[in-house]
């Protein structure tokens, strides 16, 4: 009797080592390299233009960017998060309902943004330049704000694009 549980267990532990070794083979590729799974990656959203908005200085248009249009709060919250790339002449604009002190944060951002606020009559309230990517950061204005536009960070430095200034759209 000893024999045949002898023999049952060697066969148990045989079927285990061959178990564990389809196992090891099925997770190396190459024999070398181990076969990892990763998630799905996410796609890099793409450029939507659905306004423009215009920058003002002393009463005179100067400088004209293509947005996209974050106008409710889903589209507020993603902002331009997961973007790898934004041309220089496009942006974000941002539309609240009412002034506050709206404040943002870089969170799944990856690019440097410069973020301008802008109060209710439309003037330039404060410009944070060259936001952290990544950054948890809040970020706030110097005032009571209704919209915001996000652009490449070293765009309003480029562009001379100052608090004071004004906006249209």
């Amino acid at each position: 009797m000893k024999s045949r549980q002898s023999v049952f267990a060697y066969i148990l532990l045989g079927v285990f080592l061959l178990g564990g070794l389809g196992y090891l083979v099925a997770s190396f590729s190459d024999g070398n390299t181990p076969v990892t799974s990763s998630p799905p990656a996410v796609p890099n959203p793409v450029f939507n233009k659905e306004g423009e908005v215009t920058f003002v200085k002393k009463g005179q248009p100067f400088k004209k960017i293509e947005v996209e249009i974050a106008e409710n709060e889903a589209e507020r919250n993603k902002g331009l998060m997961f973007r790898s790339y934004l041309p220089d002449s496009v942006g974000m604009l941002f539309i609240f309902e009412q002034p506050d002190e709206y404040k943002f944060w870089m969170k799944n951002t990856s690019i440097p943004l410069d973020i301008i606020y802008v109060g209710p009559d439309k003037k330039i309230v404060s410009i944070a330049q060259n936001t952290q990517p990544y950054s948890e950061e809040s970020i706030l204005p110097y005032g009571l704000v209704q919209y915001v536009v996000e652009v490449n960070a070293g765009f309003t430095k480029q562009n001379n694009i100052q608090s004071g200034d004004a906006i249209s759209f």
